[in-house]
């Protein structure tokens, strides 16, 4: 009944996309995101509590190396989101604080991440690159929103199936994740 609920009320969410009046999220793989904040919140009380106890972990809803397709970044009364769209399921993830230096996975090189407080997010077996070669996601790789709490949403690196973002804040705050699905979302929520 609550995935039910969840579903419903984000379905009614406008998607944060250039078209200020298009609510619904786009079909196709790679298509431009936006940092426009959302204009309708979703009651908090729907989406379960924050927590401020680090790492949260999830597992994925399917089996298959997730393709992700769109990445977004919003902002509601109490609360910023960052949303990553899949194209067939939400992969394996893990959200925790982390600390200098920040590396861009595999190559090494130093990432400058904004905010005084930064978490990482490793996605498992999810990957912007198709079986058959394609590219699923060619959008912003560094969103810098100025949201009350979210400042900077930056690529850490997509290698060997395992993707990984940096998410800034202006301070260290409380957090809840969670999957929806048509389409298939990781949503991460960062209260104000």
């Amino acid at each position: 009944m609550l995935l039910a609920t969840l579903l419903l009320v984000a379905a009614c969410q406008p998607a944060a996309t250039p078209l200020p009046d298009d609510a619904a999220p786009s079909p196709t793989p790679g298509v431009a995101t936006s940092q426009l904040p959302t204009t309708e919140p979703i009651p908090s009380d729907e989406l379960g509590e924050f927590t401020c106890e680090l790492p949260i972990t999830g597992t994925a809803t399917d089996p298959v190396t997730a393709n992700y397709t769109d990445v977004r970044v919003g902002t509601h009364d109490g609360y910023d989101r960052v949303v990553i769209e899949f194209a067939d399921g939400v992969p394996e993830m893990s959200l925790e604080r982390a600390e200098p230096p920040f590396l861009q996975d595999a190559s090494g090189i130093p990432l400058d991440v904004q905010g005084d407080s930064v978490l990482k997010l490793i996605m498992r077996n999810a990957t912007a690159l198709t079986e058959s070669g394609e590219i699923s996601y060619d959008g912003p790789r560094d969103f810098d929103p100025g949201f009350p709490q979210l400042v900077d949403v930056l690529a850490g690196g997509d290698f060997e199936a395992m993707t990984t973002w940096y998410i800034g804040l202006n301070d260290e705050a409380c957090v809840r994740a969670f999957a929806l699905s048509d389409p298939d979302r990781l949503v991460i929520d960062v209260e104000h």
